[in-house]
């Protein structure tokens, strides 16, 4: 009777251990099946996403190319427009269609801001010629900023701090900048006139101290003192924003 009882005991603990164990095969089943969705599911994403971002790549590539044409089309167009001018005027065109006047002494006054009679002559022939071009079908809805950058060197007197030469520079080159977009924006002409609403929302000016200085050599070691006080003309095309709009639109 004690073996029978014994006997029913292990029987009944076998089956309780197989019970646990098909518990425990179900609920890993039950994962399993649940990893495999998960996995479908991850799956699908992936490849989702993988077509946006080819997608994505294409109409970027697009922009980027319309960028560089637009770019190579407004080079061509502005040295030929002031090919006969740069030279007088002491400037230059970059392949960066930035506008560089050279001369520190026609532009102003040593430590002054105020734009100089002879550099007021220049921009009254070179601005709204140049603002015909940007204001163009070609290229007006592409432009996001013109941008007068004013740049001085990085020197100042004797006794000044170099703290003081960095503020001093930094002021300096903002009202430079800030007199020149005035100038600019004042002056009396039928392109300006026809453009200011439209100047006002893209026309700003930067004070850049000496933070993009010129050098004499290719070390880098020696500035030149000369062709780092500047003014230029420099335009921001919108192709970073409208590259950020297609990126946003696939978050």
């Amino acid at each position: 009777m004690q073996e029978d009882s014994e006997w029913m005991s292990i029987s009944d603990m076998m089956s309780g251990l197989m019970l646990i164990f098909m518990f425990i095969a179900i609920s890993f089943m039950i994962q399993v099946e649940e990893d495999k969705n998960n996995i479908e599911k991850h799956n699908e994403k992936l490849k989702t996403l993988i077509k946006q971002a080819k997608k994505n790549k294409k109409k970027i590539q697009n922009i980027v190319n319309t960028y560089y044409k637009d770019k190579q089309e407004l080079n061509k167009a502005l040295n030929k427009e002031f090919k006969n001018d740069l030279l007088k005027w002491e400037a230059q065109i970059t392949k960066d269609n930035i506008i560089i006047f050279n001369s520190p002494t026609v532009l102003f006054s040593s430590g002054q801001s105020s734009v100089k009679k002879g550099f007021k002559k220049i921009l009254d022939d070179f601005f709204p010629r140049y603002i015909k071009i940007l204001s163009s079908l070609n290229y007006k809805n592409e432009i996001d900023e013109i941008r007068i950058e004013g740049h001085t060197s990085n020197i100042w007197n004797d006794k000044t701090s170099r703290d003081m030469i960095y503020l001093k520079n930094m002021t300096l080159s903002q009202a430079r900048a800030n007199n020149v977009l005035s100038y600019c924006y004042s002056i009396k002409n039928p392109i300006i006139d026809k453009n200011k609403t439209w100047l006002e929302k893209h026309f700003r000016a930067n004070g850049m101290a000496f933070s993009k200085l010129k050098y004499l050599d290719i070390k880098n070691s020696r500035v030149d003192l000369i062709k780092s006080k500047r003014v230029e003309f420099r335009v921001q095309m919108k192709t970073e924003e409208k590259i950020y709009k297609i990126l946003k639109v696939s978050e």
